[in-house]
């Protein structure tokens, strides 16, 4: 067998739909961890909360948040900001990188193995 039978084509319509939800997967949970990081340094540099943009960042932030909004309860409100949303973004980054890698196992084959 030639290497070009081991292994699905790049260039396959599985493997670009593949690589075209791996992608819309990523961007979203990308966007979620950005805003929620948006909104601490918002939070910790003290932006104005009656601006347009603050407050559609926190409303945005707090619909991202999984929960994790009073997970934590320090005395301190900015760290408190911090260690919740923080948490929330680290799990949407981890949930993108999870997903992604089921979508690549599950939907593309393995390359053959060689049997002599």
């Amino acid at each position: 067998m030639t290497n070009r039978e081991q292994y699905p084509n790049p260039r396959s319509g599985r493997a670009r739909t593949v690589r075209i939800a791996c992608t819309v997967v990523q961007a979203v949970c990308g966007l979620f961890a950005a805003v929620l990081a948006a909104h601490i340094v918002m939070v910790l540099g003290e932006a104005n909360p009656a601006n347009g943009v603050a407050s559609f960042v926190r409303g945005f932030a707090a619909a991202v948040s999984l929960g994790f909004d009073g997970l934590f309860t320090p005395t301190n409100a900015k760290f408190q900001v911090l260690l919740n949303y923080g948490c929330a973004a680290i799990v949407w980054l981890g949930f993108g990188a999870v997903v992604t890698a089921l979508i690549r196992r599950l939907a593309l084959p393995r390359p053959r193995e060689l049997v002599l």
